[in-house]
């Protein structure tokens, strides 16, 4: 995408201030991002869907201004890895290679592209083992039985994100005792290995990482001690980003993140989604039935820090909704071939840049998806004004579906130019072949074409100006 030369700014909702903040970057023209990503046991559920598409969303917008690096991690060996393993007779890295695989199919059936960087855990153990021997060496960290655990009394800070005091943590933990902790808010950074589990060697036995040691590591690895944006659901406020502050500024004693993005819950028709619900939906069963687009367009409908409802009805309101925006942009192209003169209307240009500039001043507020699709509906009125008005010029058009494509640059909700295009070629063909079968009096093929296109979903139409084509 080619970047924006116009100085944006950008407020994000900040969950540790609790209030937007004005966008700035540690270094100008530069973002760092990071997104907790998926324990790859198991395909991923719609809800992990909602934060794979919203931030989907951020990158592409963060990207007409910047150069972003986008790190989505793999935890690749965790308890559930483990058991999933032994349940299914698989090797743990074998099921977590599957699992990867999954993952970017699923991801990119949703229009959500690879991350710059997927890191892995299994692939920075290294790493990972270093800076836990840094927290042991400097007393934020302390070793018994084989198992190392972060000492919160060291970490003043802890509960600054949750804006929680470690009074109030101690009173309202309902965390097992363990008498290996020194108190039971301290979190595990390694853990000793069982009899046949998968490890690797460390200074403190055989064993593996915790679950939050694992992604300071490798954001503080492939991004830097400090990172612009870190973001998840918001479930992971506590205590999974909770701990990562605190061991990652104990061992470089800087911010770790500038700011704090957290998606809200997504409810299934009105309930929570659960296995002992059995209303689980896999983001691959519900990609099955539905257009990538419907499923975005039903998630950004939402503001992000909302919960959503996810439900058949919604997706029937979002399919509605994007038939509108693609009747209009199939009229519009339509016209467009036949369209001439390049004169520029100067009160259409006002209103597209009017358009324009609410479109981004709603993403530029954070990153407000549900009015920012409302924008898209603007234009899509302007659109059709144009084009019943009269002979709009080719210039106008051109103006239109520019702003079309620069608006789903960003949200992704359209069907694909290269695939229109293809589908396009297609449809001319056996439109022309059509009109031949017809001129031939061969009714039976030229019925059969048309058949043959209705159930494709493409509706002809008899104008005075020839046979046009919409989509149903």
């Amino acid at each position: 995408m080619t970047k924006s030369t116009i100085e944006p700014k950008i407020y994000i909702y900040d969950t540790m201030a609790r209030r937007k903040e004005l966008f700035e970057p540690l270094v100008p023209g530069r973002v760092t991002m990071y997104v907790c990503g998926p324990t790859v046991y198991d395909l991923i559920h719609i809800g992990n869907a909602r934060p794979l598409i919203f931030f989907d969303v951020v990158r592409r917008y963060l990207q007409q201004f910047y150069e972003v690096t986008y790190a989505v991690n793999f935890t690749d060996v965790d308890d559930k890895l483990i058991r999933r393993a032994e349940e299914t007779g698989r090797a743990v890295p074998e099921l977590a290679e599957q699992n990867i695989a999954d993952f970017l199919t699923d991801a990119g059936s949703l229009k959500v592209p690879p991350a710059t960087i997927h890191p892995r855990v299994t692939e920075n153990m290294p790493e990972i083992i270093d800076f836990i021997a840094d927290l042991v060496g400097r007393g934020f960290a302390y070793e018994n039985g084989g198992d190392v655990y972060f000492r919160t009394s060291s970490f003043p800070g802890y509960g600054k994100l949750s804006h929680q005091n470690l009074e109030e943590l101690q009173f309202g933990t309902r965390i097992a005792v363990d008498e290996r902790k020194e108190s039971p808010l301290d979190f595990v950074l390694w853990k000793a290995a069982k009899p046949g589990e998968i490890s690797w060697a460390s200074p403190w036995g055989e064993g593996r990482p915790g679950w939050h040691i694992e992604c300071s590591a490798m954001a503080r690895k492939y991004l830097g001690d400090t990172i612009d944006i870190h973001g998840g659901g918001m479930d992971l406020t506590f205590p999974h980003h909770e701990c990562e502050i605190a061991q990652s500024e104990a061992a470089t004693g800087k911010p770790f993140a500038r700011y704090w993005m957290h998606n809200a819950f997504l409810n299934l028709n009105n309930e929570k989604m659960s296995k002992s619900l059995g209303n689980v939906v896999n983001a691959r069963e519900l990609a099955a039935r539905h257009k990538p687009e419907t499923i975005r367009f039903l998630m950004l409908s939402t503001h992000y820090r909302n919960p959503l409802n996810f439900t058949d009805e919604g997706l029937e309101q979002a399919k509605g909704g994007l038939e509108r925006i693609e009747n209009c942009r199939t009229n519009l192209k339509h016209l467009l071939k036949t369209a001439e003169g390049d004169a520029a209307d100067a009160e259409s240009a006002q209103r597209l840049a009017a358009i324009r500039e609410t479109f981004h001043a709603k993403m530029s507020d954070d990153f407000n998806t549900p009015d920012a699709i409302t924008a898209v509906f603007e234009l899509v009125a302007e659109a059709n004004a144009a084009m019943a008005a009269g002979t709009p010029s080719a210039s106008t058009l051109r103006g239109i579906e520019e702003l079309f494509q620069e608006m789903d640059a960003i949200l992704g909700i359209l069907t694909e130019a290269a695939e229109e295009e293809l589908l396009d070629d297609e449809i001319e063909r056996l439109i022309v072949e059509r009109t031949e079968a017809r001129k031939a009096r061969n009714f039976a093929r030229a019925d059969e074409i048309r058949d043959m296109l209705s159930g494709l979903g493409i509706v002809l139409e008899d104008t005075p100006q020839g046979i046009r084509w919409k989509r149903k």
